[in-house]
């Protein structure tokens, strides 16, 4: 195991980071380096420019501005970055960019969008990538914004690849959980959806990639460690999926973009098209969350 991969195994939560905007829908740099400290501080790994970053509406020299902003902060938590697209030479060329930078410690890789690729398709797609990576790479499936689930077979074509680190699973399927943990026995599997980490705990589930964590760093970094822990009681874990199903009421960011502007963590709730901040104008499920957590740490941690 390679120090990078020592230091990354470390970290069973990474907080997929919110991309803050000014009402203009322009970076708003300022709460950016705020909510990447507060990270920070809570211990968390970071993932910026993760689908919560909102990186496929962003163009590729604002993401690389954003990128290099939150690297040259010289956090102590390690960076992890997204690659995604539809086009591979495009994709390619990004992860050489990526490859140029040398404070990331890894990429979050998701399955190829909109073309729907079979197993050998997505071989070909992340075998591309990672021959070309110089960092660990964490696998994400994520059918319901792909449009496909990344397919046993290519996870287990790959199993042996020096750059296969981790799988981050977000279908909500526990069978499918089951199933990538068999196709690759080497992966380290994170769960993608906040709720079902006490569901996947039990399965050799190690962590969380997480939205929740942006409007609670702190808290969901207990909720973590306690799942992990088995210390995470069944009215704690109804508590918590319930607070995290708040968070997609409507696309996310909008739900947490939200929660983080009410919070004053950022200064803003606004998107950048297509997403849109009106489609959430009822926000009380979320508020009402935010305060159930927030009484859930003070009388349990």
């Amino acid at each position: 195991m390679t120090e990078t991969n020592k230091e990354i195994n470390s970290y069973p939560l990474w907080t997929a980071i919110v991309t803050p905007m000014n009402e203009d829908s322009s970076i708003d740099y300022i709460s950016f380096e705020k909510i990447l400290r507060e990270q920070d501080a809570a211990k968390n790994g970071i993932v910026i420019l993760g689908s919560t970053g909102e990186a496929l509406n962003l163009g590729k020299e604002e993401c690389k501005k954003i990128l290099e902003f939150g690297l040259n902060l010289k956090l102590n938590s390690p960076i992890m970055t997204g690659i995604g697209g539809f086009n591979l030479a495009d994709t390619l060329e990004y992860t050489n960019y990526l490859n140029s930078l040398s404070a990331l410690s890894a990429y979050l890789v998701v399955t190829p969008l909109y073309a729907k690729p079979g197993e050998h398709g997505q071989t070909a797609w992340f075998k591309a990538i990672m021959d070309t990576a110089t960092r660990p790479c964490m696998l994400y499936n994520v059918p319901s914004r792909t449009g496909v689930k990344m397919h046993f077979n290519a996870v287990k074509n790959l199993a042996n690849h020096k750059n296969f680190w981790a799988i981050k699973e977000a279908s909500g399927s526990v069978e499918d959980f089951k199933k990538y943990v068999e196709a690759n026995p080497r992966a380290r599997l994170y769960s993608g959806d906040d709720g079902m980490m006490p569901d996947f705990a039990p399965l050799g589930c190690v962590g969380l990639v997480s939205v929740a964590s942006n409007a609670w760093p702190l808290e969901t970094h207990a909720y973590v460690e306690k799942t992990l822990e088995k210390k995470l009681s069944a009215e704690e874990a109804a508590l918590w999926t319930r607070a995290c199903d708040s968070l997609f009421i409507a696309a996310n960011p909008v739900p947490v973009k939200n929660l983080m502007h009410a919070q004053g963590k950022i200064k803003t709730n606004i998107l950048r098209a297509p997403l849109n901040h009106l489609d959430l104008l009822e926000n009380t499920p979320v508020l009402e969350a935010n305060k159930c957590i927030l009484n859930w740490y003070k009388e349990n941690v």
